[in-house]
């Protein structure tokens, strides 16, 4: 995740977490020392320089306003992140203070009793009023918040202007003329994937699911029982796996992509259409394609309606384990502050989670119109449950949608076996 991009990974950190002893329940600091060094995690990022200036910038702005305080940054690289986070929730003597971690982490990182409670904090905070709800959901377990969102990351509807042109074709307006203009594309151009789309693309398959009515699951306060084998979820999966077929994205070829593998087709101008993120501008701007696409929301099924979007990203929490109570808040604060995440869009491109702020930097940077619209339409979330973890890493929905897609089961019944297993999953999650 560059969240966006990199939930796998982050959920993978999320897994290895989730079945780390508690130990660190136990082990909330009594002390709020004024002075000392903080100690700040945060992810390195491919091309980190741009990131590391904003935070150099941020960190001698808090040092100068904090007498006898110091920062000191690491940037935690991908492929041991799962590993320090356990570590540093079993043992506080090598845990930051502060630390950014995926927005699907939150749940996992609470119930292992490594996240402070900062609600109070959060509520007195000016800025967060116009945090946009989504991203307030992603620092939210059972009422209670658990850190700042940094930034969200949401995908829109990447289609070709010039293929577009060649064929006269109209953008479209529902997920039905998604479907017949992708098959259009494909008759004329059989070089090209009308819609490509991927059978272990969970993110790009779910807008499908939410915009039929369906839900991933239900409940609240982290107790969840799955929706997924409903008739609305049914009618969303059967739609997101009928584009799975030889006049679209042959199965051969398709059932095994992932979102990386969709936006690379793309950006190689092998597709006539993909479901990418903002974070895939600018892996599609240095493709084959720059110069002769456009993007939209993804249509829903009402022509005008936009279909709901996954808002993935990353937030900014403090460890409860912390000596610095009152400092690593304000340090947190600073980090996810509107100027930092304007600056950050900057460097990094990482959409802003306060409303106010987006739209400034969408009025600045055409690319970024369709992206707030699809945020300001309304997002939906991954359900609040450290089961999530496990649910993602077993593969449970795109084993759903590649069992479909291959004709091994009916939409009934592999729904009815994903939905089994997440409820078994959402059971012993404790």
């Amino acid at each position: 995740m560059k969240l966006p991009a990199r939930p796998a990974v982050l959920l993978a950190v999320m897994a290895a977490t989730a079945c780390a002893p508690q130990t660190s329940a136990n082990s909330s600091s009594d002390k709020d020392d004024k002075t000392g060094t903080l100690r700040v995690w945060l992810f390195q990022e491919v091309g980190n320089k741009p990131k590391e200036k904003v935070v150099d910038s941020v960190v001698a702005a808090f040092e100068k306003a904090h007498e006898g305080t110091e920062v000191d940054v690491e940037y935690i690289p991908v492929e041991t992140r799962a590993q320090r986070v356990k570590a540093a929730f079993n043992d506080p003597a090598s845990a930051p203070d502060v630390m950014e971690y995926g927005n699907t982490d939150t749940a996992g990182h609470v119930k292992d009793g490594g996240l402070l409670d900062v609600t109070e904090e959060f509520g007195d905070w000016p800025e967060a009023k116009d945090t946009d709800p989504t991203a307030r959901q992603s620092v939210t377990v059972a009422g209670k918040v658990y850190g700042a969102p940094f930034y969200v990351g949401v995908r829109a509807l990447y289609y070709r202007t010039d293929v577009f042109e060649e064929i006269g074709l109209e953008v479209p307006r529902t997920m039905d003329e998604l479907a017949s203009t992708a098959r259009r594309i494909r008759a004329a151009r059989p070089e090209l994937y009308g819609l490509v789309v991927g059978g272990a693309y969970t993110y790009g398959a779910m807008p499908f699911v939410w915009a039929n009515g369906g839900e991933i699951a239900t409940g609240k306060d982290g107790s969840y029982t799955s929706a997924i084998d409903s008739a609305a979820a049914q009618k969303g999966i059967k739609a997101y796996t009928s584009l799975f077929t030889d006049d679209n994205c042959p199965a051969a070829k398709c059932a095994g992509m992932g979102g990386n593998d969709t936006v690379t087709a793309f950006a190689a101008g092998k597709a006539g259409m993909a479901i990418g993120g903002d974070f895939s501008h600018a892996a599609v701007e240095a493709g084959k394609v720059k110069g002769k696409y456009a993007v939209v929301p993804l249509p829903g099924v009402r022509a005008g309606s936009v279909a709901p979007a996954f808002a993935g990203g990353n937030n900014i929490g403090v460890l409860k384990s912390t000596s610095h109570r009152t400092l690593a808040v304000a340090l947190m604060r600073q980090l996810a502050s509107k100027k930092t995440q304007a600056s950050m869009f900057g460097a990094m491109g990482f959409l802003p989670t306060f409303s106010d702020v987006r739209q400034q930097v969408a009025a600045k940077e055409p690319y970024v119109k369709p992206f707030a619209r699809t945020l300001a339409a309304g997002t939906r979330f991954v359900p609040a449950s450290p089961a999530w973890a496990q649910i993602d890493s077993s593969l449970v929905l795109p084993t759903m949608f590649q069992e479909v897609i291959s004709g091994k089961k009916s939409v009934a019944a592999a729904s009815k076996d994903a939905a089994k297993k997440m409820d078994d999953a959402f059971g012993t999650a404790g």
